[in-house]
């Protein structure tokens, strides 16, 4: 499969937004209610929101044909060397090709310097932490999330990344 991966602008956002909604529907179906991730992408994935995130972290997108499949959004680099990856999503039919694994090795790039690399996962996203552990992420704690009035079961792990 032929795609890019590059640096996300201001077109993007359309693009980013049915990204996240499609994904978060397939991945979380029967594990978040869906009026709960409905408010979520509406709050954490609205015009304003998205423009904010690309001021104030580091974000990519994915493309294929022309056609926006993918992004990931990471915060800048802390002062002690570690990082959040706060998302990386994919159309469900661009999974499984590498491009989850490219969007990773770009932060990773961007960042330089980084230490270690943090993300939350819900415990039941399996293929999601199926593939941070692929990755070379381990768990450093569980903990409940109050989420929109719905209590979920997350994972911290954590990539130790090599200079």
């Amino acid at each position: 499969m032929n795609y890019t991966i590059r640096k996300m602008d201001k077109k993007d956002i359309s693009g980013v937004q049915q990204v996240a909604k499609t994904s978060w529907h397939h991945t979380y179906a029967g594990i978040i209610p869906f009026d709960i991730q409905e408010n979520f992408l509406n709050m954490a994935y609205n015009d304003e929101r998205l423009q904010r995130r690309l001021e104030l972290s580091h974000m990519f997108v994915a493309v294929s044909e022309g056609k926006i499949v993918g992004f990931a959004n990471y915060s800048p680099l802390k002062e002690d060397a570690t990082a959040e990856l706060s998302a990386i999503y994919l159309y469900p039919e661009y999974q499984g090709f590498g491009i989850g694994t490219s969007l990773l090795h770009e932060g990773i790039k961007l960042l330089n310097g980084v230490k270690e690399i943090y993300i939350n996962v819900e415990r039941d996203n399996k293929s999601g932490r199926d593939f941070y552990h692929a990755k070379g992420f381990t768990i450093v704690s569980e903990f409940d999330d109050n989420f929109d009035g719905h209590i979920l079961k997350t994972v911290r792990m954590v990539l130790k990344v090599s200079s």
